[in-house]
């Protein structure tokens, strides 16, 4: 009787034991604390990608928006890679199409009593262009003056590091058409996001670990092999020049 009751109390013992193990590995420590999120930032994945309709198009707040990019782009990869068809005369079927409908709707609508069609603002919207060829090339310069201050710096690990991802990127691309790889992007964008808000805790304290292995690897390669590499006057010269231009650019995006 005393032997039962002991081991029924001490099972709700053990699960609660297994459930808290379970959170400190997710957490990243054993004292309960949280793993450094994903590329060291401090903001939420949403405000991260700027907090507005874009983001909620990414992270899937609007369902039936990123349903429909994912649909249109999936369509487009299998008209244009898969039944091979060409984009000038699908364009210019579409266009057919399009012209014959609003013919007939703009004729009809006087027997009819039907609202004369016409084209949304939100289309050709040019606030919404601009703006988006203006978020394209901050994007745009900003990698330049990251790959510029990359090549000029004294950090070897990250020149190494940026050459060895750069082929890997290029070895990557040539094994696709331009179309299947852009299709491949799309893909990514609106799914890796929203997979990543789902399981954060998780992915970031995988990520974690990875880094840390990483780091120790890389240190050993650092005392071992890099540091008896000579280097000269130059590397220093670019290297603070690099520095000095990158600063210039940081003070001219903020103002």
């Amino acid at each position: 009787m005393i032997s039962s009751l002991g081991t029924t109390t001490s099972t709700p013992k053990l699960h609660i034991r297994k459930h808290q193990t379970h959170t400190k590995m997710v957490t990243g420590g054993s004292h309960g604390h949280r793993a450094p999120r994903l590329f060291g930032r401090e903001r939420p994945l949403h405000a991260t990608l700027g907090g507005r309709g874009a983001a909620d198009i990414i992270l899937w707040r609007r369902k039936e928006v990123s349903a429909s990019i994912l649909g249109a782009a999936t369509a487009a990869y299998g008209l244009f890679e898969v039944a091979e068809y060409h984009f000038l005369t699908l364009a210019c079927y579409a266009a057919m199409i399009a012209m014959l409908t609003f013919f007939i709707w703009t004729n009809a609508s006087a027997f009819l009593n039907l609202p004369v069609p016409r084209i949304p603002e939100t289309v050709l919207s040019e606030r919404a262009t601009r703006q988006a060829i203006l978020g394209l090339h901050r994007r745009l310069n900003w990698v330049v003056h990251r790959l510029y201050d990359i090549a000029c710096g004294q950090d070897l690990k990250m020149f190494i590091l940026t050459v060895v991802s750069l082929y890997i990127g290029s070895v990557f691309a040539s094994c696709f058409s331009s179309l299947t790889l852009l299709y491949l992007v799309v893909v990514c964008v609106m799914t890796v996001p929203a997979l990543y808000e789902r399981y954060e805790q998780e992915v970031d304290h995988l990520v974690a670990r990875g880094s840390h292995d990483l780091r120790g690897h890389l240190a050993k390669m650092d005392s071992g092999v890099l540091r008896k590499i000579p280097r000269g006057k130059g590397a220093t010269t670019a290297a603070a020049n690099g520095a000095t231009n990158m600063q210039a650019w940081h003070r001219s995006q903020a103002s």
